[in-house]
């Protein structure tokens, strides 16, 4: 089984450093079921791979009693895919080999662990139990952009059909040790099996590697039940700890992120400018059927439903309590029936692909950006630039430049604290031209807002287009 590993930060042999492997050496460590070989197939100042290769002897599992318990019959103990398919093998060898970059740690270079770099991966056979939408329903909300490729079960008989198995490529920026805990954790689930006994302390290895991301993931009991091998007492336990690890509710942040924002902004009626520029973006794109993603409690909703010109109206949140407050707001249930059929509510998330968004000729995103996580920015973008792709997106998103004119607001501090980031002007047109170069869009921008002639607009607006 192989993986490899590239970076193009330069200097780029630092990965050398991170991983504890010199570039110019080939190097073997024996394991409890074969033997893992360190090298580097390409090592210069722009780019720098490593590759782990890892030689299993299944032969010698069965022969030592080390093989799972509970396997098939004779013949599946000496014919498995367990040479050649990434599976729990690896992540034991990527513990064994770059344990201290696994932990975090790098004793020459100890600023460069913390350091998030532009690293791709890539796996030459991934057993996908679930397919390319399971694959991409793990890593994607991660911040990778993931590329795959079906295997087939064998290319000199294509009437045999396609494996389980795929090629797999992913990309990201960020530290390797992010990377690396990734990997630890999702690639036996990914098969959904282990090679070995599934204990109490699997549930403490998944807490430690599954630490920062895993309690926040939209994934998270399918990848606590497939790394534990479905012991319901495990599981169990492994998902009351990281529902207390958790961290407040989408439900009480979305509560939080109206009342802070609003006693921020109140004094100009900002949130009221914003919404009917918005609005205004809309109508102008000719829009007849619109989403609102990340609608909250339905204020936009309110102002599309009586316009005649949106024939169809759909509003997405990832908190339940903001769609029920929606709800009530919009008075659904006492709709006329003409205008019941315009409007859908919908539970869901912006860094997970929804085929319901798709095909739509307007979106807006107001006010939502900034609370994602930077690492998981590659996941939004994809999901709306790439797989909803609508003909037009009006975002908006503070500026932070603005916020020294609030005198309420201390400085160095977010409009509240559920920002994750807020940009300057500067750096939210850099995000927005990257992205409409990279998915085929235009982009324009408008203030939002009274505008300050040394630090701009309390809020920007991006407007994309084909």
């Amino acid at each position: 089984m192989l993986l490899t590993l590239t970076t193009t930060q330069s200097p780029a042999t630092d990965l050398g450093y991170l991983l504890r492997k010199n570039p110019a050496r080939l190097q073997s460590f024996p394991l409890s079921f074969g033997t893992a070989h360190v090298f580097y197939p390409e090592a210069t100042p722009e780019r720098c791979t490593v590759a782990l290769l890892v030689e299993v002897d299944p032969v010698g599992l069965v022969r030592n009693r080390r093989g799972p318990s509970g396997e098939g019959g004779t013949l599946d103990r000496y014919v498995n895919d367990r040479p050649y398919a990434v599976s729990s093998f690896m992540s034991v060898a990527l513990a064994d080999v770059f344990g201290s970059a696994l932990s975090g740690r790098c004793k020459e270079r100890p600023e460069l662990a913390a350091a998030p770099l532009p690293l791709q991966l890539a796996i030459s056979v991934l057993p996908c139990r679930g397919g390319e939408e399971f694959l991409r329903k793990l890593f994607e909300p991660l911040g990778y952009a993931v590329s795959a490729r079906r295997l087939p079960l064998d290319a000199r008989f294509p009437a045999w059909g396609e494996s389980a198995y795929y090629q797999v490529e992913l990309a990201a920026s960020m530290t390797v040790q992010q990377l690396l805990s990734h990997l630890y954790v999702l690639l036996p689930v990914l098969d959904n099996d282990k090679h070995y006994w599934v204990g109490d302390d699997e549930v403490e290895k998944l807490l430690r590697h599954g630490q920062g991301w895993l309690a926040s993931h939209p994934e998270r009991e399918s990848i606590t039940r497939r790394y534990l091998k479905h012991q319901r007492s495990l599981v169990d336990d492994a998902l009351a700890q990281l529902t207390e690890d958790s961290g407040p509710s989408p439900d009480e942040i979305a509560g939080r992120q109206a009342e802070e924002e609003e006693a921020v902004e109140r004094g100009i009626s900002l949130n009221e400018q914003r919404l009917g520029a918005v609005l205004a973006a809309l109508k102008n794109t000719g829009a007849a059927r619109v989403l609102d993603l990340g609608c909250g409690e339905g204020r936009l909703l309110q102002g599309l439903l009586k316009e005649k010109q949106f024939a169809e109206i759909v509003g997405l949140d990832v908190s339940h309590r903001a769609l029920e407050i929606a709800h009530d707001r919009l008075h659904y249930d006492r709709l006329p029936p003409m205008q019941k059929e315009r409007l859908r509510l919908l539970h869901g998330s912006l860094i997970y692909r929804d085929e319901r968004l798709a095909g739509f000729d307007a979106a807006a995103v107001v006010e939502v950006v900034e609370h994602l996580d930077p690492a998981r920015l590659a996941a939004f973008e994809r999901v709306l630039f790439e797989c909803a792709k609508p003909k037009h997106i009006v975002l908006t998103t503070p500026n932070r430049e603005y916020n020294v004119k609030w005198e309420t607001l201390p400085a160095g501090q977010f409009r509240h604290r559920d920002h994750r980031f807020e940009w300057t002007r500067a750096e939210f047109q850099d995000w927005a031209n990257g992205v409409a170069a990279r998915f085929g869009y235009h982009v324009h921008f408008l203030p939002v807002g009274p505008e300050d002639p040394g630090v701009g607009s309390p809020t920007q607006m991006a407007v994309f287009k084909p």
